[in-house]
């Protein structure tokens, strides 16, 4: 009795195998059929048919029995071309390390560009202090590829160092009672500050020198002053520089380019005070330059320091009050600030 059960159930399967592929084929046919019929002389199969006959072939072991439009091999790549859409698409999809956001990134590039000295290591640290979580292979892969080794910029380079340069020269002013008169100008690079002018009617070099004296008291005395090589800066002159350790950095003759900052201070001085007045002797001509030398470091904004004046000057508000016009230098320049009314 158990035998005959179980060729019963085998005999049923069997059946239903028939049936199933019976189905399959006839499946099969009809979507060619269908392919035939869409009045082309020579039919284009879409997606849809590949992606049928892709199916198909998982599905029935016999689909190559009822293929005529295409050939198998043609149906095999189609498969493996899904099978690679899938993967590809699944891939894409996967969790993975989360990406950066342009904000991060451009930080990156500009840390790198403004620190060329820095590796990943240290722009990593410091996006870690800012609040911003990346990876340092990540910080590595966005930071720019240079071609030559790091190096800082010329700008950074002569900041480190104006501290420890100044420039002096002489500027020669006619006058209504004596022939000529000399200013001495000792520059200051740093901030442009003139740290010492004086007036005379005879530049001799110990006259110079005392002048060196007095505009570096005590140890304040820078390590590089650049001067032309004006007969005025002779040996007593040499001799009180080197007693106050500073080294001399002569320019080429009739070069007045190598030393720029302190030439273009005497330039703004004739055109901005001296161009403008009548010199009657040394007092005057000292205390219009003392004048305007208040309203050049304290007033006066420039274009090398931001649009600052040498001595910081404070920002004000629309709020401190109306806007008032101090004249200064005689009334031949104004400063402007707000005063409560």
């Amino acid at each position: 009795m158990l035998d005959l059960f179980w060729a019963f159930l085998r005999a049923a399967r069997a059946g239903l195998r028939a049936q199933h592929a019976l189905a399959l084929e006839n499946l099969a046919l009809r979507q060619q059929l269908a392919v035939l019929k869409r009045g082309t002389r020579r039919p284009k199969l879409t997606h849809v048919d590949r992606a049928f006959w892709s199916v198909l072939s998982c599905l029935w072991s016999r689909w190559r029995d009822a293929l005529i439009v295409v050939k198998p091999e043609t149906v095999v790549r189609w498969h493996r071309a899904g099978f690679r859409l899938y993967w590809t698409w699944k891939s894409r999809r996967r969790a993975g390390r989360p990406k950066i956001g342009a904000e991060v990134r451009q930080l990156v590039r500009e840390m790198a560009r403004d620190n060329p000295t820095w590796g990943a290591p240290r722009i990593h640290g410091e996006l870690l202090k800012l609040g911003f979580e990346a990876g340092q292979a990540t910080v590595s892969r966005y930071m720019p590829r240079r071609s030559k080794p790091p190096s800082q910029s010329w700008h950074t380079f002569l900041l480190n160092h104006a501290k420890d340069l100044v420039s002096i020269d002489f500027l020669v002013v006619p006058t209504a009672t004596v022939p000529i008169l000399y200013v001495f100008v000792v520059l200051a690079h740093e901030r442009r500050r003139i740290v010492h002018v004086n007036v005379t009617a005879d530049p001799s070099a110990r006259w110079t020198g005392q002048q060196m004296i007095e505009a570096f008291p005590y140890d304040s005395a820078p390590r590089y002053v650049i001067r032309d090589r004006d007969q005025g800066y002779g040996a007593d002159f040499v001799h009180r520089v080197r007693a106050m350790h500073i080294e001399q950095v002569l320019i080429a003759p009739r070069s007045p380019w190598q030393s720029p900052y302190v030439e273009r201070v005497i330039g703004t001085l004739r055109r901005e005070c001296l161009d403008h007045v009548i010199v009657l002797g040394e007092r005057h001509l000292l205390r219009i330059v003392r004048d305007y030398l208040d309203y050049y470091h304290e007033s006066r904004t420039h274009l090398s320091l931001d649009k600052d004046a040498p001595v910081l000057r404070q920002r004000q508000s629309r709020e401190d009050g109306s806007v008032v016009a101090l004249p200064m230098v005689g009334g031949l320049h104004h400063r402007y600030v707000r005063r409560a009314a």
